[in-house]
């Protein structure tokens, strides 16, 4: 049988102080061939240097999330067919891997999220995750069955506790209000356990890397264990996945550590604790901006694109876009696309223009002037009598996204969307217009952070035309438009946006905390709540912060949401 009993003794390959590394690689999901090929490559390394133990991440045979691809049996059977492919070419270091199991229960789902140790070829332990979160972007309840009970396995001398991602976040010393009834890593160490290894698929968001490491720091002082957590890296739709494994011993002093937003291998002693401190991405716009560039690498690559086309408007938010893309994807692989209109300023195409040719990206220019004419004329009758408004702007947006779109058709190209957080919270964007698109890669960058990151990217390497960075922000869709028009200055509505959309503040409150108008504040709150169908039919954008649009914030469209 496959799937050994949980209680089934075996005998360890070592007995004494064993060299352990950590396998940070970034996984596809579903692409089990390649999945596999980077473990089997990653165990052969470190075999050749002298490990006897290597560790891979949550699910990293089939690739974290797989959500609903868990439901098709044929899927959980390859997981099974890879395992068994990994243990047979892996001999002579034991592996530890996330694979999908099936659960075997008369009730209840029939997957579960496990972890094997693969040893001599064959399957020697097997653990499943008992915590299954279904909070922010995780749903694993929908997916997968919770296991029943946990055991241990010797290994090196140790009695290892081996648990998965979610089951090493529910420790009563850390957390004021716990999620669950239960800590299997508390049952574990009770059990005899003196070593915890977690292997995870932990998305990053800022300041995740710092509130990880305080958690585990938190489990391996209390319990006087060290703690052992290796992380997924790279992108799988819209979570980024920043490795920054950890090591840590019985005081929660770091004393091995893998590389951030990069494949990264990284040893240790069991023993001596001692090992590896490789650099992580230090600072806020240094750690957004590399996971902005890892998320879109990823999304594009493993969609099967190569190319993408964004729309250069001159203005900041396309151009650091821009910038993301030239780093993830190289320069050759990007067309910027400059489409002036009745109400563009000369000084935008020109901005436009620098930029492409700093970065040394393709440019077109395509006016949509006559295009635009030929829509009102078109409509010059239907809306007689009536007053030029947003209608006229967005036909322009729209005008726009069309022809962005058809550029994609006809080269086999990605768009990408370049709205920030702020326009898509309070809607100040234009569905099938600057909205369209295959990827919305700063949808999670609020517009006072986009100046952030833009002038990080130029204190790197002076890519983006200061007057970009100068100008007054403006959509160019009426004579003299500017954001401030119908927006707060942005510093008040990103404090507006961020205490009400991922603290959950009452009007009330957030206008007594910063001392803002209340009128200003309950506004802002309702073109939020206003604005949700737009952001349901957005692009898939990359999460970079604790409560961003998209799966882990679900709020219904048809309703009052507003008090």
């Amino acid at each position: 049988m496959f799937f050994p009993d949980l209680a089934r003794t075996h005998q360890p390959l070592y007995t004494g102080s064993v060299k352990i590394a950590l396998g940070q690689i970034n996984p596809t999901v579903g692409d089990f061939s390649g999945n596999a090929a980077r473990m089997i490559d990653f165990a052969g390394q470190a075999r050749a240097a002298g490990a006897g133990l290597i560790l891979f991440p949550e699910l990293a045979v089939c690739g974290y999330p797989p959500r609903d691809l868990v439901e098709r049996p044929s899927f959980v059977a390859r997981n099974r067919e890879t395992a068994e492919r990994i243990a047979a070419e892996t001999r002579g270091i034991a592996v530890i891997c996330g694979l999908a199991t099936p659960a075997h229960a008369e009730t209840g789902k029939s997957v579960m999220n496990s972890a094997a140790l693969l040893q001599d070829g064959a399957i020697a332990f097997l653990q499943s995750k008992m915590l299954l979160p279904t909070y922010d972007v995780f749903d694993e309840m929908r997916n997968f069955a919770p296991a029943r009970s946990q055991s241990l396995f010797p290994f090196c001398g140790k009695q290892m506790a081996l648990t998965i991602c979610e089951d090493a976040w529910n420790d009563k010393h850390f957390w004021n209000k716990r999620l669950y009834t239960v800590d299997p890593v508390e049952s574990l160490v009770q059990a005899g356990g003196n070593f915890v290894l977690n292997i995870s698929a932990s998305p990053f968001w800022l300041g995740k890397r710092e509130l990880r490491r305080e958690m585990l720091a938190t489990i391996s002082r209390q319990d006087k264990v060290p703690v052992v957590m290796v992380n997924q890296v790279g992108g799988n739709d819209g979570l980024v996945f920043d490795g920054s494994s950890l090591v840590l011993n019985s005081a929660g002093e770091v004393i091995a550590q893998g590389k951030s937003f990069e494949e990264d291998l990284v040893y240790f002693d069991s023993d001596t604790l001692k090992g590896e401190i490789h650099p992580q991405m230090p600072g806020e716009e240094a750690s957004a901006y590399a996971a902005l560039v890892l998320g879109t690498r990823d999304y594009v690559r493993k969609c099967g694109f190569k190319r993408v086309i964004i729309g250069l408007s001159g203005g900041i938010d396309s151009a650091l876009t821009a910038c993301i893309a030239a780093e993830a994807l190289g320069p050759e692989n990007v067309i910027g696309v400059g489409m002036p209109g009745p109400y563009s300023s000369s000084g935008s195409i020109d901005d436009a223009r620098a930029l492409a040719s700093n970065l040394g990206i393709r440019f077109e220019l395509i006016c949509i002037t006559d295009i635009f004419e030929s829509y009102r004329k078109a409509l010059q009758k239907v809306f007689a009598g009536c007053k030029e408004d947003t209608t006229e702007e967005n036909i322009q947006a729209r005008t726009r996204g069309a022809l962005l779109m058809a550029l994609s058709n006809k080269f086999g190209a990605i768009v990408l969307s370049t709205g920030n957080k702020s326009e898509l919270g309070v809607g100040y964007c234009t569905l099938y217009g600057d909205m369209v698109g295959g990827l919305a890669v700063i949808s999670d960058v609020p517009k006072t952070l986009v100046y952030r990151l833009s002038r990080y990217v130029n204190s790197r390497r002076p890519v983006i035309p200061q007057a970009t960075l100068d100008k007054p922000p403006s959509a160019e869709l009426r004579p003299d438009q500017k954001d401030i028009d119908s927006l707060p200055p942005y510093d008040i509505l990103d404090a507006i946006l961020e205490d009400y959309v991922e603290d959950l503040h009452t009007a009330e409150r957030i206008a007594a905390d910063h001392n803002f108008d209340l009128a200003l504040v309950k506004k802002v709150i309702r073109m939020v709540d206003g604005a949700e169908y737009k952001r349901q039919q957005a692009a898939p954008g990359l999460k970079i912060s604790p409560k961003a649009f998209g799966s882990g914030r679900r709020f219904p469209i048809a309703a009052k949401m507003s008090g």
